[in-house]
């Protein structure tokens, strides 16, 4: 599904290139001057870019909370390193490419001017510049919601697993299924605030963890390509 929605977004890109200029341009001058705009984009500075640029980084590639890691110990691998390289991609390919194209999309389209916002701008971005355009990004909210879902319950559920044992999990897995339609439901701005603080609140001590555990890292590291080379 991915590739799907990153080929839609550049198939609109290509077909609009004569405003990636203006984008360029739009996005450098709206980051160091106060905007106008409504909506999403509502009194961008440079700090507020920096703060909003940061914790969406965070929330859409995990970068530095500690919870992609629980996913990629399970992996069958005798080698830490390359399984940690592996996980390098995501960033890149969650933030860079993913979240890049649809900010182009987004800005070339000028839905961001009105009041619409989150899902439902990028849904009218689509529309907006390719006919039908909205199907991708509909079908990709439900696959990318339903992965996100399993991804975060399975976190949830090692983290239960290992501070109460493996006796809570039913009850830990009822509590997901029913908190789902209840966060759905929550008012966006109030949930981003929640997801922001709450990610904030995990990377402190993983960041800790990182500092601490910096020189096992370094070391592993250079064992594991000297390895590769010889």
């Amino acid at each position: 599904m991915s590739l799907v929605y990153i080929l839609g977004g550049l198939l609109i890109i290509i077909l609009n290139a004569n405003q990636v200029g203006y984008v360029f341009n739009l996005i450098v001058t709206s980051a160091f001057t106060t905007t106008a705009a409504t909506g999403g984009f509502a009194g961008a500075t440079v700090w507020m870019a920096l703060r909003y640029g940061v914790a969406r980084g965070v929330f859409s590639n995990e970068a530095g909370l500690g919870s992609s890691p629980i996913a990629h110990a399970a992996a069958k691998t005798n080698n830490p390193v390359k399984q940690g390289m592996i996980s390098m991609l995501e960033p890149l390919i969650d933030t860079l490419i993913v979240c890049t194209i649809t900010a182009f999309v987004i800005l070339m389209s000028n839905q961001w001017v009105g009041e619409i916002n989150g899902a439902v701008l990028t849904v009218a971005s689509f529309e907006n510049l390719l006919a039908n355009g909205k199907y991708i990004v509909i079908f990709g909210l439900i696959l990318f919601s339903f992965s996100t879902i399993i991804g975060w319950s399975y976190y949830g559920e090692k983290c239960v697993e290992f501070l109460f044992g493996s006796g809570v999990i039913i009850y830990y897995r009822i509590l997901w299924i029913v908190i789902i339609p209840v966060a759905a439901s929550i008012e966006l701005n109030l949930m981003w605030l929640i997801a922001d603080i709450m990610n904030g609140l995990m990377s402190i001590p993983n960041l800790i963890a990182l500092i601490l555990l910096a020189p096992v890292i370094f070391r592993q590291t250079s064992e594991s390509i000297g390895s590769f080379k010889a």
